[in-house]
């Protein structure tokens, strides 16, 4: 796990999507990356790239959070103000469960650690911000 800290931009997985989601204007690859999300056996890097799509998700709500990494998501965000779905809003809630789930690599892998709690702290902290 390539992560130096409990916030979900604080990985390698995370900035290499935020990368990737210059080259949209839309919302495809959220929803690309949300409908990747497999219920059985959801792998870290999966569950990564999905916590930073639904940041933009949270993002796109107007429910922003100042963090020392995203930077280029606000910027995207205020260059794309798009509307969110409810279904892909309801796709967010659902695989926020899912990534604290018992399928869950990643929420096993900080489980591992000191910072599990603070990490389900900055989880349901998004949780949260998923409102309009």
């Amino acid at each position: 796990m390539g992560a130096w800290g409990t916030g979900n931009f604080d990985n390698d997985t995370a900035l290499d999507w935020v990368y990737d989601l210059e080259e949209y204007e839309d919302t495809t690859l959220i929803e690309q990356t949300l409908n990747a999300i497999d219920e059985e056996d959801i792998d870290a890097s999966s569950a990564e790239e999905a916590l930073i799509a639904i940041e933009v998700i949270a993002r796109l709500l107007g429910n922003f959070k100042d963090d020392a990494y995203s930077e280029d998501v606000d910027k995207w965000v205020k260059a794309n103000p798009l509307e969110v779905s409810d279904e892909l809003l309801e796709k967010a809630k659902k695989t926020i469960v899912l990534i604290l789930g018992e399928n869950s690599e990643l929420r096993e892998l900080w489980e591992e650690t000191n910072d599990y709690q603070s990490w389900i702290d900055v989880i349901k902290e998004l949780d949260g911000r998923l409102r309009r």
